[in-house]
């Protein structure tokens, strides 16, 4: 993990996504995972913070080391989640929503990786699960 610029990381992840398809598949499903995993810690508290606010406190030093772009992406994105989370309908319940979300885009994916051929990246290496989402931006 250390010492591997941005580019480096994204050209490594761009190895296993070059098929149209599984590069529309990662467009659509990469935010939609992040959305979940956001949305599944939403109302999970620990010390009265939300535990989703603590893994964007947790994960934004990786960001920072790859640049102030990547942290820049990073924050926008889960600033969506935020915005979108905050302004959620009550009553269409978040943790059912999130779940079935969740589980489809991964099934998005692999169907993805299917096509193309290739195995994901974060099999190799699990930080490529944190470089995902600024592929998707990025690339």
């Amino acid at each position: 993990m250390a010492g591997k610029t941005v580019e480096q990381w994204l050209n490594e992840y761009s190895l296993s996504h070059q098929h149209p398809l599984n590069r529309a598949l990662h467009t659509v499903c990469v935010p939609a995972i992040l959305f979940a995993i956001v949305a599944l810690l939403w109302n999970l508290r620990l010390g009265g913070v939300r535990a989703a606010y603590v893994l964007m406190v947790l994960v934004a030093p990786f960001y920072l080391r790859l640049g102030a772009k990547a942290l820049a992406v990073m924050a926008a994105q889960l600033g969506l989640c935020v915005l979108l989370l905050y302004f959620w309908p009550r009553a269409l319940p978040l943790w059912p929503a999130a779940v079935a979300l969740f589980v489809v885009a991964w099934i998005g994916q692999f169907i993805g990786h299917a096509i193309e051929g290739r195995r994901p990246k974060f099999f190799q290496d699990l930080t490529f699960l944190l470089i995902g989402p600024l592929w998707v931006v990025l690339k």
